[in-house]
Formats: structure tokens, sequence, C-alpha cells
């Protein structure tokens, strides 16, 4: 008789920026001055930092294309959304930060997610965990739950509001 665990089913694909409800997004972007590109699938992403599918930021102006993952396009927008003026302004791929800014971005794109109709932050979550974000718990949700009140703090500092 086989006694070894029966796997755990593991979510193999995250949500991508076809399956994503786009207007919504736009929307929430927009508030904060972003504006969203669509790159023609096959072609390279402006701006991104980390190449194949991420997404990319030059100025005010955030690439994407239809494979992009939602939570890539977050991530992206949450360092524009923390930045200031003097950064915005030569802004070009590498969006810089230091490890509190990094945290603050993840704590703010899992915030942000839940404006996102069908997206959610639960799914945010799930999505950061499989597509590799490391944190020291385990997962996003640990972290965020309970390890993350230096990135709220830090939120705190520059003004952005979370609720």
């Amino acid at each position: 008789m086989d006694h070894s665990p029966t796997p755990i089913e593991v979510e193999t694909d995250v949500l991508r920026w076809r399956n994503a409800r786009r207007k919504p997004v736009r929307n929430l972007l927009a508030g904060y001055d972003l504006e969203l590109v669509e790159i023609p699938e096959g072609e390279a992403i402006p701006g991104s930092y980390w190449g194949d599918d991420e997404a990319g930021l030059i100025s005010n102006r955030l690439y994407l294309r239809a494979d992009t993952p939602l939570h890539s396009v977050l991530h992206e927008a949450c360092h524009y959304i923390l930045m200031d003026a003097e950064r915005r302004e030569r802004l070009h791929t590498d969006a810089g930060g230091d490890y509190d800014e990094e945290n603050a971005v993840c704590y703010l794109q899992i915030v942000l997610a839940d404006r996102i109709p069908g997206f959610g932050s639960d799914r945010c979550m799930r999505d950061m965990d499989t597509w590799g974000y490391t944190f020291r718990l385990g997962s996003a949700r640990a972290w965020f739950e309970r390890d993350a009140e230096d990135a709220a703090e830090e939120l705190r500092r520059r003004g952005i509001e979370t609720s």
C-alpha cells in the first residue's frame, strides 16, 4: 500500500493582462497619473527591468503585453506611486528604491489588488508566491498578515493611504 502524501494541487499560472478586467485597472492607475501602454505580443516590453513578460516603466508610462502578469503591472505601478517627482522624471526601466521601498511596494500591490474586481488580495498573494516572490515567513500572506508592519509604516511615512 502506498503511504506517500497526496500531492497538493499547485496553481501553475498567474492572472495575466489578457484575462484581467482591464478597465478597472486602467481607472485605478490613472488616478496615480499612470498611462498603460499595450505592446503587441511577441515584441519586447520597453522599460522592463526583468525582461520577458514583465511590465516596464518609462516616465509615467507602464508598458505591458497580453501575457504580462497582473501582479507585475501592480508591482511596477506601486514603485511609481512611491516615487517622488524627481525620481519619476528620470524613471527609465530601473525603479530603484531601497529595501524599505520594496517592502512597501509589495504591501501596496496587495492592498490595491482588492480594488480590482476579479483579482483581489487573495489571488494577488497566491500569484506572488507562484511567481517566486520570497518572504521570510514563507508566503506573501504570512508576511502581509504577520510581518509587514514596517511596510505599512513606510507607506504612512510617504503619505500613502491604504484603507
